[in-house]
């Protein structure tokens, strides 16, 4: 990239540190910051239900809007005073993209996700695409190495779960599921006769089929019958529907039904603002995050280890095992064999290269003297 001339460079002081050692931050296009402020009500509230239909027209997640929202409602704050929502230009799209990377120091990730939210707002909201000379360059993500857990530290850490968090956890490495996907997951999705779980709407509102292992099933079952009592008597106080709304086509069983029923529902009832009505949602991600956070530290494990540690050691330990890449793919649901690979590939090229002083006639690690 060139570097702009003198009459085309607008300064950007940043007084937080290490950046006050810079004076003074070039930035091209780039308006002098101003104090913070909020846009009209009226303003902004359109803004934010445009986005919001534009969004759900093209069938995003409703993960992908809360988060493209709060991006927006950030980006709004960020404007000049003398500028309105509707005439917000690029250069204050750069301009808050680089206080974001400068001066609260997010990660790469952050703030390509913050890119996208205000690509999507210039490009289908205001109808002013961010292309040629007004693209961002998104930033460079870094490339890390998953972190993989041993069988005997995903039995210690199992170990210090309680239930069922425990069988979640389980599913999670011996599935190879995601947390979202272990939670939502439904009683109709458990096929004990064929050892199957189907797995709906998963990331990228794909379906798959994967393992259901055969360690499993005697505890899924005695769970699935203390549920089995529990919708019982929900029915019998009139609580014991459940929302379809995830399903991948509409269901013709009632919601009542129980095959239609949470595995894993909460302890207390959820009032629906829309119908009026109780009933169980599914746990909450958080409550197997916590669970799992304090299980690594009770266990010992001295690796940064999180829910989605298991699905990677589920990968792993199958490539391991001898299974086909893509067969682990398949299982995963990943679209690109890449993502499979980055689980998979460094683990192999581990196990089947030998380190050139473990080689029969190398090096010799004891001391002596010093060849001249």
């Amino acid at each position: 990239m060139t570097r702009p001339s003198a009459g085309d460079r607008t300064p950007l002081v940043f007084l937080t540190p290490p950046y006050d050692l810079w004076g003074k931050l070039w930035c091209t296009d780039a308006a002098a910051p101003t104090a913070p402020r909020t846009a009209p009500v009226d303003q902004r509230g359109q803004l934010i239900a445009a986005l919001r239909n534009g969004l759900r027209t093209r069938h995003f997640s409703p993960r992908t809007e809360r988060a493209y929202v709060g991006w927006l409602g950030r980006f709004l704050e960020s404007l000049p005073r003398e500028v309105t929502p509707q005439d917000a230009q690029a250069a204050h799209a750069r301009s808050f993209l680089c206080q974001l990377a400068l001066e609260h120091r997010v990660a790469a990730s952050t703030q390509n996700q913050a890119q996208s939210a205000l690509a999507f707002l210039f490009g289908q909201v205001l109808h002013r695409p961010l292309t040629g000379r007004e693209a961002i360059k998104r930033a460079k993500a870094a490339s890390r190495v998953p972190e993989l857990l041993t069988r005997a530290e995903v039995a210690a850490i199992l170990g210090h779960l309680a239930e069922p968090v425990r069988l979640m956890a389980s599913l999670l490495y011996g599935s190879g599921l995601r947390v979202q996907e272990c939670c939502r997951l439904r009683v109709k999705d458990l096929d004990f006769q064929r050892r199957r779980l189907s797995v709906h709407n998963g990331k990228g509102d794909k379906d798959r089929v994967t393992l259901l292992p055969a360690r499993l099933m005697e505890p899924l079952t005695q769970h699935l019958r203390r549920l089995r009592d529990q919708h019982i008597r929900d029915l019998a106080q009139g609580r014991g529907e459940v929302l379809l709304d995830d399903l991948p086509q509409p269901s013709f069983a009632p919601s009542s039904a129980w095959g239609n029923q949470w595995v894993f529902p909460a302890e207390r009832h959820h009032l629906d603002p829309a119908s009026g009505r109780r009933h169980r949602h599914h746990v909450h991600e958080s409550v197997l995050q916590n669970a799992f956070r304090g299980a690594v530290r009770a266990s010992g494990v001295t690796k940064y280890a999180t829910c989605h540690s298991l699905r990677h050691s589920f990968a792993a330990h199958l490539a391991d095992a001898g299974y086909h890449v893509r067969a682990i793919q398949e299982l995963l649901g990943h679209k690109d064999l890449s993502t499979t690979l980055i689980y998979t590939h460094g683990r192999q090229a581990a196990l089947t290269t030998r380190s050139p002083l473990d080689v029969p006639g190398g090096l010799s690690t004891r001391p002596g003297p010093v060849p001249k």
